[in-house]
């Protein structure tokens, strides 16, 4: 069974809300014969500020299985069933308090013949290149969209990744592309949002982000100063190992911040409370987490949602 499929009741006990259904056959049959009519949808979708008048963002990111990071907890395959995905998504997206989205092209096309993203911000996913698991993970290449193609389709905002490794040459790659995404971004007026971390490698191979608070703190620095301005770059971030750690942290920088979601671990509440501590500083705007909300261990993606909405 796929991690998050069973559904309880809520704690008062009402049924969980009930993820609508995807016509795949639908999808497919306009993809085949109508191709056009993704640009259409995007020409004609109603759009909103970045922020309201409270400044706060809740921001539902779906960009994993474009760099082959399909598992949530224990299983490895979670993501890879579209269709499911995709109605996850857009329960996600009807709930109070949602903002936008974030994702690759391929799932943006989905929601947007699906008609699920009027009025909702809608962030591109830039840099996938670095494949989960890949020698080459560290070179994350800009292999989503482009600054003009966000801008092209009305799109509100880019997001990109940038892992630094000080032993790994293809993070030199990785920084120098992100500071011209900046560049291409800022020129366009349009907001990108850069997640920074400080990585290394275990014995095995496998690329881990350091959480600690001077790691953290050096990312800041580094990702506030790329480009020939600031003036559009957001930070996306994780809460430190130590969340209290946190407050002296967010002092690196002016630049608004939002939260990631990381990892689904098995203290889902824990999380909810280091969200909670964060999200009252200065800098912190609100949060783009994925996995956590769109694949709860008990299945209640409206009731983990609605959660992280009241946070803010």
């Amino acid at each position: 069974m796929r991690a998050g499929r069973v559904a309880g009741a809520h704690h008062d006990g009402t049924a969980p809300a009930k993820r609508p259904g995807v016509d795949v056959a639908a999808l497919v049959h306009t993809r085949t014969h109508h191709p056009e009519a993704i640009a259409e949808a995007a020409a004609r979708r109603a759009r909103r500020p970045l922020v309201d008048a409270d400044g706060r963002l809740m921001i539902v990111a779906a960009d994993h299985p474009a760099r082959g990071a399909l598992g949530v907890g224990g299983d490895r395959l979670a993501m890879a069933n579209r269709a499911e995905l995709l109605e996850r998504l857009c329960l996600a997206l009807s709930r109070p308090g949602v903002d936008g989205v974030l994702a690759t092209a391929d799932i943006l096309d989905d929601l947007l013949l699906l008609g699920v993203l009027d009025g909702k911000i809608v962030m591109g996913s830039m840099n996938r290149g670095g494949l989960q698991g890949a020698r080459f993970e560290l070179d994350d290449r800009f292999t989503g969209h482009r600054a003009e193609d966000i801008q092209r389709l009305g799109f509100d905002a880019g997001k990109l990744l940038l892992r630094i490794d000080y032993d790994d040459p293809g993070s030199l790659t990785t920084l120098e592309s992100t500071a011209r995404a900046i560049d291409d971004m800022a020129a366009r007026r349009l907001p990108v949002f850069v997640e920074p971390f400080i990585s290394g490698r275990t014995a095995e191979g496998k690329v881990r982000n350091d959480l600690s608070a001077e790691a953290v703190t050096r990312s800041i620095a580094i990702a506030s100063g790329l480009g020939g301005s600031s003036a559009y770059t957001w930070l996306k971030l994780p809460v430190t190992e130590n969340p209290d750690d946190m407050a002296q942290v967010m002092e690196t920088s002016t630049l608004p911040a939002v939260l990631l979601g990381g990892e689904v671990g098995e203290d889902q509440d824990g999380a909810y409370e280091k969200w909670r501590s964060a999200l009252r500083l200065p800098t912190v705007r609100g949060l783009v987490v994925g996995r956590s909300l769109l694949y709860p261990a008990d299945g209640d993606v409206a009731a983990a949602v609605d959660t992280a909405v009241g946070l803010l």
